[in-house]
Parts: C-alpha cells; sequence; structure tokens
C-alpha cells in the first residue's frame, strides 16, 4: 500500500479528495438548464441555485466514494498514472473519508428536501436516483464502474437528468427543447469518463474494474471520445436547422479547436501526464462549450 511520501496539509489532502478539476461536469448541465428557464421565462432564482449546490455536492461525495471503495477494492495501486488518491497514499484514514461521504451526501438530501418540497415527487425520484448512482459506480454488489455502465449512468445523471431537472424546479414541466440540450452536456461530461478510464486502462485492469474502456480497447475508447465530442456539437446544429433555438447556439462552435486539440493529444499516447493534461482539458471544454451554448440558448 502506497503511503504520503511527504507532508501535505489537512486541507489540501481534502482538496485533492475533493478533486476539483471535475467539478465542472457538475456546473455545466446546471447553467444549460438555468439558461433554458430564462428563455422560457421561467427562471426561479432559489430553486436555481439550490440545483447548484445538489449537482456539487453529489459530484464530491461521488469522487470521495470513488476514491474510497476503489482502494478498498485494490484498484488504486502503485502502478496507476492519475493524480494521488488520499485513501491510497494514506492522506485521509478510511474512517475520516467514511465520515465525510456521508456527511457530503447527508447535505445533498438536505438541499434535495427543499427541491422535492419546489417540485414533488419527480425530483424526489431524481434525487434519490441520483445519489444511489454516485454510490453505486464504485460501492455495492455490483458497482457501475466495474461493470461498463459507467459512461451510460454518467449521460443519464450528468447529462438528461441534471439539465432536466434544474429546469424542471423552476418550470415545473418539461420540453423536447430541454430534453435534446442535455444531450451535449451529458456527452462532453461522458468524454471526461472516457480520457479518465483510458489512463487508467492497465491498473483498472489488474484490478478487475470493467470499465467500457477496457471492454472497448485503446482504440474503441478513442473512437468513442471522438463519437462524443462530435455528437456535441451536431446537436446544436441541428437544434438551429429545425428552428429549436437561433443560430447564437453555435457559439459552442467557438471551442472546436481546443476539441481539435484535445483528440491529437488522446491519439498521441497513454502516458499518464500527457492524459492528465487532456482530462483537465476536457473537463475545461465541458464547461466553456456549456457556458456558449447557455449564452446561445438566451441569445
Amino acid at each position: 500500500m502506497e503511503r504520503a511520501t511527504q507532508f501535505v496539509p489537512r486541507w489540501r489532502a481534502w482538496l485533492m479528495a475533493a478533486r476539483p478539476r471535475t467539478l465542472p461536469a457538475a456546473v455545466s448541465p446546471v447553467l444549460v438548464g438555468i439558461a433554458l428557464a430564462v428563455a422560457d421565462g421561467m427562471l426561479k432564482a432559489v430553486p436555481a441555485l439550490a440545483a447548484l449546490a445538489g449537482a456539487l455536492l453529489i459530484q464530491i461525495g461521488a469522487n470521495l466514494a470513488n476514491d474510497y471503495y476503489d482502494f478498498v477494492r485494490g484498484t488504486d495501486s502503485e502502478g496507476r498514472k492519475g493524480p494521488v488518491r488520499v485513501a491510497q497514499s494514506g492522506l485521509i484514514p478510511l474512517p475520516q473519508l467514511r465520515l465525510a461521504i456521508a456527511m457530503v451526501f447527508g447535505l445533498a438530501a438536505l438541499v434535495g428536501l427543499y427541491l422535492v418540497w419546489v417540485g414533488g415527487w419527480p425530483i424526489l425520484v431524481l434525487g434519490l436516483a441520483s445519489i444511489a448512482s454516485a454510490l453505486a459506480y464504485t460501492a455495492g454488489p455490483y458497482p457501475l464502474g466495474y461493470h461498463g455502465l459507467g459512461d451510460l449512468f454518467v449521460f443519464l445523471f450528468f447529462g438528461l437528468g441534471a439539465v432536466g431537472g434544474t429546469y424542471y424546479v423552476q418550470a415545473l414541466a418539461l420540453t423536447s427543447r430541454v430534453v435534446v440540450a442535455a444531450v451535449p452536456v451529458g456527452a462532453l461530461t461522458v468524454a471526461i469518463l472516457v480520457v479518465n478510464n483510458l489512463r487508467d486502462i492497465d491498473t483498472d485492469r489488474q484490478g478487475n474494474k470493467r470499465t467500457l474502456a477496457i471492454l472497448l480497447g485503446e482504440t474503441g475508447s478513442r473512437l468513442e471520445y471522438v463519437l462524443l465530442l462530435g455528437t456535441a456539437y451536431t446537436v446544436p446544429a441541428l437544434m438551429w436547422l429545425f428552428g429549436a433555438t437561433s443560430a447564437w447556439v453555435l457559439l459552442s462552435w467557438l471551442t472546436l479547436p481546443q476539441s481539435v486539440r484535445l483528440i491529437r493529444a488522446i491519439y498521441s499516447g497513454t502516458d499518464g501526464p500527457r492524459l492528465n493534461m487532456a482530462l483537465a482539458g476536457t473537463a475545461n471544454l465541458d464547461l466553456v462549450f456549456s457556458l456558449l451554448f447557455a449564452l446561445g440558448l438566451l441569445l
């Protein structure tokens, strides 16, 4: 078992455990959901902010749980290429990490109670399913991430669920445009996971973690990444062509050069530093694309 070899302040260890570079995956769908509500004259600031807080808490809780359970299951080993994990390195004792997981998901549930009061039983179902899937990604008798289902559930909850849920707690209804607008956000969020799993493909295989990257192989995973990015850019164009919104949604295409650089990066090798940069770059792409897409929906 690998242990921390140098002193790291406790606050920094907890920051590392929260994985701030992944948080755009929680922010991006909420931004798009808020923009859709504003465009339809349905903005409600307090539910919108509560949706953002809930999404961030669930993402952080999932990160803490992944750190804990990947270590307990033996997946995080000394040979992993990614950033230091606090459980594996001993930076945070396991009992403290378990307590933090419970506290963060508890806070998410408290925020969820308010959102259920606003949005009713559909939000109750969505909230419970979101927390359950965040935990079930690496925990439980059938962890989703260990059976090639992580990509699907990330798309459902960080795309359709998060965009749709944010819109619903404001408008108390859903439209087909909301569902379609959730697709590019979900696709880019899955792309973040694809890079992560491509980087960890060797250590995950050794730890019996059968991610979709392992099932598809390196070539298939790279193709999945390209298809996900292609989907993200195709949907705004189709929304404009079919009259669902104005041509301003094509502002999101300003991120195309960044996408090209990222595709080149993941095709240039599987060394840890390169893919770590591609991972951070894909998270940044998700956020910037979503900001421009949201702005286009407003304009």
